[in-house]
């Protein structure tokens, strides 16, 4: 555990400094997505085997759409974020992000169940993990039977009416169904406003988050220059040429460091994300009994994050100027066997992930 701790404090440190200089390893021009930019292209271009990411809201799912890779984003507290610098407890998770669903798989299992160090999240979790592990669920023919729920009309949650997106996804569809999944279509929302009020509302339960995880953290080094979020802006204050602040505001830590707690003001974002979760995506997933809910890239993150819900992304193919896209399979907590055999039978049966040009 030492080993993966030290890891994980090396990779967020690392990653932001990296974010500096990366591109996209398929298209320069393209966007390669933050914030576990780094693990994503150090897998893709085999600088490594296997890595790990850290996810608050889209950063394993994202640059690992955009860079062709595979990112399994666990259950809160499926893994440990003991040494992890964590923006949202509530939201944030570690998970592999590697070539091939098999290999992130069995990184998860590998990383995966209680730790001391993050007792209350990972001890609540724990029950989710299945007896044998996953590996056992990396079946060819692991699409047959499924529900899945393909959205069309609500960007949150799918594919909106985005004609030319729906067209380059028909193919998907079609893999999906031939191999014995049941696509559920035209699906509807209630309490859609609170669906639509949850970014605003996961901002600011987040910038309280931040604040009191990041004091909680710096409080814990041995030794340090700085010890709070208020002497971190202080520091970057001070070295602003070597923190690149015109380049890199603060703009974040300063407005986290503005609030004072839980207050009334983040209690009713919290519930209003609450609700959010319980009226939207749990109820539709439920209500159409539905094994995955299909996203086209991570466009889905947001749900799965503010709920704390799983998803894993997979190389989806690659657009006309070469960039690559992911497709991602997002589920109820817990329900990482059911996606792992999901994705593993849609990998199998399309191997669309190919290398990066030299």
């Amino acid at each position: 555990m030492m080993l993966i701790e030290k890891c994980r404090i090396l990779h967020f440190y690392w990653i932001q400094r990296f974010l500096e200089f990366v591109q996209n390893p398929y298209v320069a021009t393209v966007d390669p997505c933050g914030s576990s930019t780094g693990s994503a292209i150090s897998v893709a271009t085999n600088m490594v085997t296997v890595s790990l990411g850290t996810e608050t809201d889209g950063s394993i799912l994202c640059p690992s759409s955009a860079n062709s890779v595979v990112g399994i984003k666990p259950t809160v507290g499926l893994t440990s974020r003991a040494g992890v610098i964590q923006v949202s407890p509530r939201q944030d998770t570690v998970g592999p992000i590697c070539r091939t669903v098999a290999d992130a798989v069995y990184v998860l299992d590998a990383i995966v169940g209680y730790d001391n160090n993050d007792a209350v999240a990972t001890r609540k979790a724990s029950k989710y993990i299945p007896k044998g592990g996953y590996a056992k669920h990396l079946i060819s023919d692991g699409l047959k039977g499924k529900r899945l729920g393909i959205m069309r009309a609500y960007p949150y949650f799918g594919f909106a009416n985005d004609t030319k997106t729906l067209k380059k996804f028909e193919k998907h569809f079609d893999v999906l169904s031939q191999s014995g999944a049941t696509l559920v279509e035209n699906m509807e929302i209630v309490n859609l406003d609170h669906i639509v009020s949850m970014f605003s509302s996961e901002f600011i339960a987040m910038l309280a988050e931040f604040k009191i995880a990041l004091n909680a953290y710096q409080k814990e080094l041995v030794a340090s220059p700085v010890r709070s979020l208020a002497d971190v802006i202080a520091f970057n204050k001070k070295f602003a040429n070597l923190e690149k602040l015109e380049e890199y505001p603060q703009d974040f830590f300063l407005a986290a460091e503005e609030t004072n707690g839980i207050g009334k003001l983040e209690k009713e974002a919290l519930m209003n994300l609450t609700r959010a979760s319980k009226d939207g995506f749990e109820k539709l997933m439920k209500e159409n009994k539905l094994d995955a809910l299909v996203t086209p890239d991570s466009d889905g993150s947001t749900v799965l994050a503010i709920g704390g819900y799983p998803g894993i992304s997979v190389p989806g193919g690659y657009d006309k100027n070469g960039a690559p896209y992911g497709i991602c399979f997002g589920g109820l907590k817990g329900s990482e066997p059911t996606l792992i055999e999901i994705a593993y039978a849609f990998e199998q049966a399309t191997l669309f992930r190919k290398p990066p040009p030299m």
